[in-house]
């Protein structure tokens, strides 16, 4: 199987390979892509080195599959000439997440939204993946009304910009005042700070990520008359996204059941009071942990949660890798 990842030696590009690694996916060539500066540089997988190339490269090699991760304009650009030459493109990017005829893929979920035909397959957004997570056993049980849900975002989902700047404001010698040259990943300092903003506004006044979690959710869930209500937010924490979500549904809710749908769900685990997730106990680990799950006393068939999860890993890399060994599979 010959592999290309667009945006090797980025974040999310990076811990693709990293999980590659981890999961012992069986590759005969590696074709790692980065941009210019990155070119004839090295990336370490499986014991050997494999050089970083151009797109056009790694094009002409006539790879089985590729993994994107480089942004929209690039996966718009290149997404459909991967795919012409029978490449399944596995795409992280918002590129291509609501085009009708492209599966928006988490593998727990709708995996059986994928046909043979499709070429290029979308990795949703990262807080919309850990939701649905969540959400889905108890939707095909109960059937969701209304979502409610606030984000506390970690700066690695801003790339590595976003991690510069978290760690050049809590250097000793940051000034907030001063007027020197520093990483500009967000319009405010982060370090002691929450920014009610993550990608721009919409004229709703929702950003365009609240509106990612609105349509995602809808099309993995395969309901558009689910109600969401979104508020994301950027918070001075390294890895790990977790949200709080209030969540009304059409029938009757049993909390036992609950608990015994979630727990019973692949790669959801559940944290009984007196613990509950956080970024530094989940950082790290494929699973979406949920926990403070309970009734909410004002209103009808309705409780909340909270869900945390690493989101380079299942939020991003993860998930997009289960997708390549579900096609692997599929393909014998």
């Amino acid at each position: 199987m010959k592999l290309v990842v667009v945006g090797a030696t980025g974040l999310v590009g990076s811990k693709m390979i990293e999980i590659l690694t981890e999961q012992n996916l069986s590759v005969s060539e590696l074709i790692p892509v980065a941009s210019a500066k990155s070119v004839g540089k090295e990336v370490s997988f499986q014991g050997q080195k494999w050089p970083v190339c151009s797109l056009e490269d790694a094009l002409e090699k006539r790879p089985h599959f590729a993994l994107f991760s480089a942004g929209a304009s690039v996966s718009l650009w290149w997404a459909p000439r991967f795919a012409q030459i029978g490449c399944t493109v596995i795409d992280n990017s918002s590129a291509w997440r609501m085009e009708p005829n492209v599966p928006l893929v988490v593998p727990e979920v709708n995996q059986h939204t994928v046909t043979p035909a499709h070429r290029i397959i979308a990795n949703p957004n990262c807080s919309t993946i850990q939701m649905v997570m969540a959400l889905y056993p108890l939707h095909r049980r109960y059937g969701i009304n209304r979502i409610v849900v606030s984000t506390y975002q970690s700066v690695s989902g801003s790339g590595q910009k976003g991690v510069d700047q978290l760690l050049f404001e809590r250097s000793p010698s940051f000034d907030p005042n001063a007027a020197s040259v520093r990483p500009t990943a967000y319009p405010h300092p982060i370090d002691l700070n929450l920014i009610p903003q993550i990608d721009q506004f919409l004229e709703s006044g929702y950003t365009k990520e609240e509106m990612k979690m609105v349509n995602e959710t809808r099309k993995i869930l395969e309901d558009n008359t689910i109600a969401i209500s979104p508020t994301t937010v950027r918070v001075p924490v390294a890895g790990c996204h977790s949200e709080s979500v209030n969540v009304s549904f059409h029938n009757p809710i049993d909390m036992e059941e609950v608990d015994s749908l979630l727990r019973r769900f692949p790669g959801i685990v559940v944290e009984s009071l007196p613990h509950y997730p956080m970024p530094l106990t989940c950082v790290g680990k494929d699973e979406v942990f949920v926990g403070r799950i309970r009734c909410d006393p004002s209103a009808a068939n309705a409780l909340n949660m909270w869900i945390v999860a690493d989101n380079l890993r299942k939020g991003a890399a993860t998930n997009a890798v289960q997708i390549l060994k579900q096609l692997v599979s599929n393909r014998g």
